[in-house]
């Protein structure tokens, strides 16, 4: 992809997401501005900017993922000292966005601290925000500025299909649970898929949850789909689930590998054969494993980067 021959547009990356800020620059033939950023000996978040983005069109490419806190306000930051450089525009590129699961209050006296953290990126200075599967599609109403809201399924799809399991037609796409449906649906549809959903209920307190499955899964090869794998709980029990009721084998796809606490133990003693996830968390080495598969969501930022830029709809990436 090549953008236009103004030298108006920038792109930054933070710690965060650097091999994904690279894969998009290379993507948009541009060059990765020049910025560091550290820690003082408290902790404390310190950022330089090396290059002028006076009246620039800035896009800064950061997840605040694990730690969340640390890249959260490195991201701020970042967009604090572009502001004050006179960047014409500041665009928080944010593949997934942290604290979107506390987007209510579930019980007396909870934060909703989503919305604190769109406030913060709103004050800092940033005036656009693209991201991508929020854990609620709701959150973009938390900014006072336009969100662009891509999703990861058109991408999963286009690198799931080549696998022998969908060629082979047997399938079909599950949801973990009730509050997935409409992930998995829109998979399913454009797969051609029968769809299945993965009941979760607890009959009693204190007892054991109890799995039902809706939908006709038997003999087929099933494809769990969710926006995020977090502890990979519902994820690794539900293809347990699948498999006892008659499934021929089990693959799981999302777009945010969070992967925390016992997450890689669980995922690779589950029946989960491959899981398939995007790179908009960037999963250290250590943290891989051999069912792993990353799918790249570099095309796709950098088509929505290039759109904004240029003024051109953003809305044909949806599809």
């Amino acid at each position: 992809m090549i953008t236009s021959a103004s030298n108006k547009l920038k792109l930054f990356s933070g710690s965060a997401s650097k091999k994904l800020a690279e894969a998009i620059a290379k993507k948009l033939n541009v060059e990765l501005g020049q910025l560091t950023s550290g820690q003082f000996s408290d902790g404390e978040i310190s950022v330089q900017i090396h290059e002028s983005v006076r009246g620039a069109d800035v896009f800064v490419v950061q997840s605040t993922s694990y730690p969340v806190n640390e890249n959260l306000m490195e991201l701020l930051v970042i967009i604090d000292a572009l502001k004050r450089a006179s960047a014409g525009r500041i665009n928080a590129v944010i593949p997934y966005f942290g604290y979107a699961r506390q987007d209510r209050k579930a019980q007396a006296r909870d934060p909703i601290t989503a919305k604190l953290v769109a406030d913060l990126i709103g004050t800092a200075g940033a005036d656009r925000v693209l991201t991508m599967d929020l854990h609620s599609a709701q959150i973009q109403g938390f900014f006072n500025f336009p969100v662009d809201h891509l999703y990861g399924i058109p991408v999963l799809k286009k690198a799931i299909s080549k696998e022998k399991f969908i060629k082979d037609g047997n399938f079909c796409v599950v949801s973990p649970d009730i509050g997935s449906v409409a992930r998995a649906r829109a998979m399913a549809t454009r797969l051609n898929a029968p769809l299945a959903i993965v009941d979760k209920r607890r009959p009693k307190p204190n007892e054991m949850e109890v799995m039902n499955i809706i939908g006709d899964i038997g003999g087929r090869d099933c494809l769990l789909l969710d926006d995020m794998i977090d502890t990979a709980g519902t994820i690794a029990n539900g293809a347990e689930a699948l498999i006892n009721n008659g499934a021929n084998s089990v693959f799981a796809a999302c777009s945010h590998a969070v992967l925390s606490g016992p997450a890689i133990e669980r995922l690779e003693k589950s029946r989960i054969e491959k899981l398939f996830t995007l790179d908009t968390i960037e999963i250290p080495q250590e943290k891989k494993f051999s069912k792993l598969a990353e799918i790249s969501s570099a095309s796709i930022f950098a088509e929505a980067i290039d759109s904004i830029y240029l003024e051109k709809p953003v809305s044909k990436l949806y599809d």
